[in-house]
């Protein structure tokens, strides 16, 4: 090859094609990857000029080795060119006589980063966004995403089984196995220097790499979503690996926040190749009797005679007060419990940020026990120290949290000793993803010329969620052409008194939520109790941007300044941060396009269950892989995503049906007589009715 190092910057012709597509249309056609007319037109992410104020796109170059053009090269090239990313170029560079080349590459200092790619190869869409957006938040050498391996269709997916943070020694000791494969990883340009650079002519140049970097103390990060689509033609579907046998526990199912969030993490860890069977402690006793039940035997029985590898403990205080249910469990089977809220760890209430005894201990002095998870105050200090011990004790649960500021709660409040652990929530992202925005506008009857600002909860009105605080902000900042949307139960829409406001109403499924999302310009919550806050991602991920506190864990669920603004949590702050984003259009579709990238990345379902991975790995649950080893996905895991041509549907029944009006009277004539709270002695009137219908066989489960 007389140039071995040639600039792939052909623009598409005005089909939207570019040229080296047609010459391999007939070998490569849209469908053959399973992922919508890629690379065949141009389906990149429009992005901003800058990742961050200040920071410039990183230089990429993207090297192939060849030794001739095929149809396969043709392809790779397309797909490089369809990228639509700034600072990149792709360079040919010979297998045979090309090493003076690639040297000349890796030494050069006006590239940042490196990505190897064979011919056939091909990027998925925003890869090289993906890639690089994480390399600015992280600063790692390293950044790995899945890859996708196909023939005439998809036949698995898989990814770098290595955990984020420093490499660790390979195994086998050469190398030869190292997980990276070469197009599903982004190489620090200077990183690749200080280890001695690739050798072209090495049959896997990134995986012989791998000991050398190991050396240097290289620093690894992922992305959750696919990068590489690797052509392997004729190769059969290898069998997909035994995974763990694992039981979800929650109280009444996966219904309500927690129910989603719990829901969504089990169905990850389905398409991981894991088996999760679904235990509803309601299905043996009434929520009703909750603050009087502690022992399910039949449950029990069943999940310690079932032969689970784990169970998978979520919110259980709907259906008891108690957790010595995860101790008993524990003693058979190892038991993890997500921290959906903080009831594990305290005395009986979901969120005590702010309580003045928490610090001291919970007691009978607790402000608050008529609030839901109700429980009588000359119970708590018992329960607390019953749950402690639980916590404390050699069967005790590790707790799970899903963003740094619950993580340091749950240490803080927990007893010394107690395993709590890192990871992310899973989202369906081919659910919840940007679409034409004037289009779902007209699906759901939205003016098409006004600015929606929209806010969600389960319960919109709940006072946890700051509903107050946006109700005054709303009321100062509304104006024409200005118009404030509600998701979630509101008993009486009316009594906020919020001007030119659109009561969705709860929403029962997935695919309308999220056209609810992708149809308003921003999202906005002023709760300051959240353990992790799914509504932001879920807006994120459909391109619209949120404006929240800098509080408890929408710290971690807002990228400030990628997928919107966390603000200071003092008087005014939230209304200024919503005026400044309401006045400026492209920083809002800056902010839509970035989270959309970076929230994919963190919280697909692959991103979850390889986050769960490394701690089912660190409790010794799965075998460890350091250098050779890649977690695997069964094929139906590309479906997760937007880019697929079959996309996974959206699920139903995320919260009750709310469609009585005689329960809605009831609830508002309730909230008038006592308020929100639920008094001792109405508590024991509804479990008093629950345990006559049971009797009376008049119960419908």
């Amino acid at each position: 090859m007389s140039d071995d190092r040639r600039s792939v910057t052909e623009p598409p012709d005005s089909s939207g094609a570019n040229p080296d597509s047609v010459r391999a249309a007939d070998r490569f056609g849209p469908r053959a990857h399973g992922i919508a007319a890629w690379p065949f037109q141009r389906a990149a992410s429009v992005l901003p000029a800058h990742p961050l104020p200040g920071r410039s796109w990183p230089r990429l170059r993207v090297l192939t080795l060849v030794e001739g053009d095929s149809d396969e090269l043709a392809a790779t090239r397309a797909s490089v060119a369809a990228q639509g990313y700034p600072n990149l170029r792709h360079d040919l560079i010979s297998r045979i006589d090309g090493t003076a080349s690639l040297a000349a590459i890796v030494s050069d200092e006006g590239c940042d980063g490196l990505i190897l790619l064979r011919p056939g190869d091909l990027l998925a869409p925003d890869a090289l966004a993906a890639l690089a957006l994480q390399r600015v938040l992280s600063g790692a050498d390293l950044i790995v995403g899945l890859r996708v391996v196909f023939d005439t269709a998809p036949f698995g997916l898989d990814a770098p089984a290595a955990a984020p943070g420093r490499l660790v020694d390979p195994d086998p000791p050469d190398g030869s196995l190292a997980p990276f494969t070469g197009g599903e990883v982004l190489l620090a340009r200077a990183c690749v220097q200080r280890a001695a650079g690739l050798d072209p002519t090495a049959d896997h140049p990134v995986a012989a790499l791998w000991p050398r970097l190991v050396g240097r103390g290289a620093t690894l990060a992922r992305v959750g979503r696919p990068i590489l689509l690797q052509y392997q033609p004729g190769q059969a579907a290898p069998p997909m690996p035994t995974g763990l046998s694992v039981a979800s526990l929650t109280d009444r199912g996966n219904i309500g926040g927690a129910g989603i969030a719990q829901r969504r993490l089990t169905d990850a860890l389905v398409l991981a190749g894991h088996r999760v069977d679904e235990h509803r402690l309601s299905a043996e006793s009434p929520p009703a009797a909750a603050e009087w039940v502690e022992v399910f035997r039949r449950t029990e029985d069943a999940l310690v005679q079932g032969g689970y590898d784990l169970v998978l403990a979520g919110n259980l205080h709907g259906a008891t007060r108690r957790t010595t249910i995860l101790h008993r469990l524990g003693r058979a089977v190892p038991v993890a419990a997500m921290l959906h809220d903080l009831f594990p760890v305290t005395g009986r209430c979901a969120s005590p940020d702010g309580c003045p005894i928490i610090a001291e201990g919970c007691d009978a002095r607790c402000p608050t026990p008529d609030a839901y998870p109700q429980l009588a105050s000359r119970r708590i200090a018992d329960i607390f120290a019953e749950k402690r011990a639980v916590l404390a004790g050699p069967d005790g649960p590790v707790l799970l949290a899903a963003s740094e500021w619950t993580e340091a709660a749950a240490r803080a409040l927990a007893p010394r000793g107690t395993a709590v652990a890192r990871i992310d929530l899973a989202f369906p992202t081919g659910v919840f993803r940007p679409q034409p925005r004037e289009a779902l506008r007209r699906t759901l009857g939205l003016p098409l010329d006004e600015t929606l600002v929209l806010f969600a909860a389960v319960i919109a009105d709940a006072p946890g969620k700051g509903t107050a605080e946006l109700t005054e902000t709303f009321r100062r900042i509304a104006r024409p052409g200005l118009r404030f949307v509600a998701v979630g139960r509101l008993d009486d829409p009316a009594s906020l008194g919020i001007p030119n406001l659109i009561a969705a109403g709860s929403i029962v499924d997935e695919e309308t939520l999220a056209a609810w999302y992708g149809a308003c310009d921003l999202y906005v919550t002023a709760s300051r109790q959240e353990t992790f806050g799914q509504t932001p991602v879920e807006a994120g991920l459909c391109g619209t941007p949120t404006v929240a506190y800098r509080a408890t864990g929408l710290a971690t669920a807002v990228i400030d300044g990628i997928s919107g603004r966390l603000v200071a949590t003092e008087p005014g702050a939230l209304e200024a941060a919503l005026l400044d984003l309401l006045a400026d259009a492209p920083e809002r579709r800056r902010l839509g396009t970035l989270g959309r990238i970076a929230l994919e990345s963190r919280n697909s379902p692959a991103a979850a269950a390889m986050r769960l991975n490394d701690v089912l790995v660190a409790r010794g649950l799965l075998q460890p892989s350091t250098g050779a080893g890649r977690i695997r996905f069964a094929p139906e895991m590309l479906s997760a995503f937007a880019m697929a041509l079959d996309r996974a549907p959206g699920r139903t029944g995320l919260i009750p049906s709310d469609v009585s009006r005689i329960l809605r009277l009831a609830r508002r004539a309730k909230h008038a007589v006592v308020g929100r709270d639920m008094p001792r002695w109405l508590r024991g009137l509804l479990y008093a009715a629950a345990v006559t219908r049971t009797r009376l066989g008049w119960d419908a489960r």
